[in-house]
This record gives structure tokens, sequence and C-alpha cells, in this order.
């Protein structure tokens, strides 16, 4: 069964193609990760699977409704947790949630039952009763979570919901998604923690400036990379010099140089340069060498492969300028 299927949909604010031409199909019951840099597409995507802004051309399916001919259909059957909460600062946690649950007209008693249960699933019941502006953001993010998913939504729209958390909440929040999902909901998530869509989703897909770029489970996305031309080391140094990291930078037959911290750099050579040619490079440097290791690659190293690892934010600001006119709020 299908909980999702896009085919075509497109975006164009404007004079921006902010979604061109996007296919895919989510199964129900599945988590689905859909990745991208800054501006790729992602929460527009979103948008227009959540009846929040309409398809340019396209046409797409959420649990078999038309999102532009049954949106309101489409509606009752889906909860979201966008960018921006949606809560009552001066109403308790408990007040916030029963308020939204009464807006879906859920009964009394089952309403009362479910926020029990799901405040005590992210460790929330002790503070109840206390005002959303006394909490801190993962506090609220928790409480958000859950008022998406009060009326049982058989798809959750998840964008990015763990942004700017610290680890605890984060957790907490990732092993909700895994028990709702384990009930029956289809998730849909965005996120830039490649560790986090490693670990919870069966199915990724990857958007680049509006495009798919690639659609398979995690497994296959990083195994497919391997078995490309690249191989993948992590040197750790005592210092990082400048020379040395032009000079990497500058061989030919080292792809990619990304320096991950203080100390050390996670390098892609390309097939016909192996460790040997790698340590003549760095045979004037070798001192300095704290310790090498050929590394399994990660989701990271896919989507840095696939989208490019520069900066995204002043494309992003500029495009987010030319959509205020049009109602869009994020892209």
């Amino acid at each position: 069964m299908e909980a999702i299927r896009a085919e075509g949909l497109t975006k164009q604010f404007k004079d921006v193609l902010a979604v061109d031409q996007v296919s895919f199909v989510v199964k129900e019951g599945e988590i689905f990760g859909f990745l991208g840099p800054n501006g790729a597409g992602k929460s527009t995507t979103i948008r227009m699977l959540a009846t929040l802004t309409l398809p340019t051309k396209g046409t797409a399916y959420v649990n078999g409704k038309d999102v532009v001919k049954e949106s309101d259909e489409v509606r009752k059957s889906i909860g979201l947790v966008s960018e921006k909460m949606i809560l009552y600062d001066r109403l308790t946690a408990y007040e916030n949630l029963r308020l939204f649950g009464n807006l879906y007209h859920l009964p009394s008693k089952r309403l009362n039952e479910k926020i029990e249960e799901f405040l005590k699933l992210v460790d929330m019941w002790r503070w109840k009763d206390h005002r959303v502006e006394t909490f801190s953001t993962g506090m609220k993010q928790r409480v958000n979570v859950i008022r998406a998913l009060l009326h049982s939504p058989k798809v959750l729209f998840l964008d990015e919901p763990t942004l700017g958390l610290d680890p605890q909440t984060t957790r907490a929040i990732r092993e909700f998604i895994l028990k709702v999902n384990d009930m029956g909901t289809t998730v849909i998530l965005t996120t830039h923690i490649m560790s986090e869509a490693d670990a919870v989703c069966q199915e990724i897909g990857i958007i680049d400036h509006g495009k798919i770029v690639a659609l398979d489970t995690p497994r296959n996305l990083k195994k497919n990379i391997k078995s490309d031309d690249v191989e993948i080391i992590e040197v750790e140094f005592i210092t990082l010099f400048t020379d040395m990291l032009n000079t990497l930078q500058n061989t030919h037959g080292i792809d990619k140089v990304i320096q991950l911290d203080a100390n050390n750099l996670r390098l892609h050579l390309k097939k016909d340069f192996g460790l040997r040619s790698l340590m003549k490079v760095l045979s004037p440097w070798s001192d300095g060498i704290r310790a090498l290791n050929t590394l399994e690659p990660t989701l990271e190293d896919v989507f840095i492969k696939l989208t490019g690892h520069e900066m995204r934010d002043q494309a992003s600001k500029k495009a987010k300028k030319s959509f205020a006119g049009a109602g869009a709020h994020r892209f």
C-alpha cells in the first residue's frame, strides 16, 4: 500500500523553480527520510503534500487522496511538525494538548488517555501543569510533536524536528518517532543530521536544486558510493598545517578533503590513488600523524558526493526573499 505518491510535482515562485518534477512513493508504515541542502526544495515539497501550498504542476496523493482536489480529506489524515512551533505559551502543556485535541472533536476520555500516554513517552508528564513559556526549546518541541499526533494521523510530516535541540531531546524525539511508527504511522522526516536519518529511515530521498538525485535504502546508497571510485580515509594529526591542506586539496588523486575538526581530516581517494600514494603525499608531515583509518562510507559521505559541500545559506536567503510575496515561509 502507498501512503504517498508524488508524480512530477513542481513549484515555481516567480523566477525561482523551488521543486522541479519530483516523483517518489512512500510505502505505508515506513519512515521516509527526505534530505537535501538548505534551499534544495525539501520543505516546499512537504508544504505541497500537506496542502499548505498548491503545486504549479504535477500531482500528489496522500493516503489515496489528491492534495489539491481532496485537500480537506488529506488534512484529516495527516499530522505536521514544521519549523514553527504551534503552541500557546500562556497555556500549560496539558491545556495546549486539550485545546488541539478538541479541535479534532476527540472524545474527552480518550483524549485525556492519549495526552497522558504521549507525555509519559517523552518524559514530560511531570511538567503537564507548567506553562509552555517556562519550557526550554527541547521541552516545547516534545509537546509540539505530541500535538501533531493526537488525532492518530496515518501520515506524520516532521520537518527538521530536532533542529537546534540538545542531544537528550534529540534522542527522546527519535525514540518517540520509532514508537509512533511501530504503532502504524507513516513518517516523512526531513533532517540535516545524517546519522539520525541512517538510524531510523527505511528509505531515503535526496533532493538538490529542486530535483531528486537519489532514492534508495540507506544501505544501498552507502553501498553504491563504496562500489563507485572512492576510498575513504580518516587521518588524525597533531596539528593541521595550511600548506599540507593546500597540497592535499590540489592532489589529483584526492577527490575531497573534509576537515572534521581542528585535528582530523576525512579524505576521499579516487580508485587509482591508493593508501601508498597518500602516504607519499603526507610524508613531509608524517611525524605529525597520530592515526590513520580506512572507513566505511556514511550517509553523510553519500550526501556530500551527491550535493557538494558548499554553503547554500546565501542562495536560500535570496530565494526566501523572492518567495515572501507568494506566502512561502521556507523551502
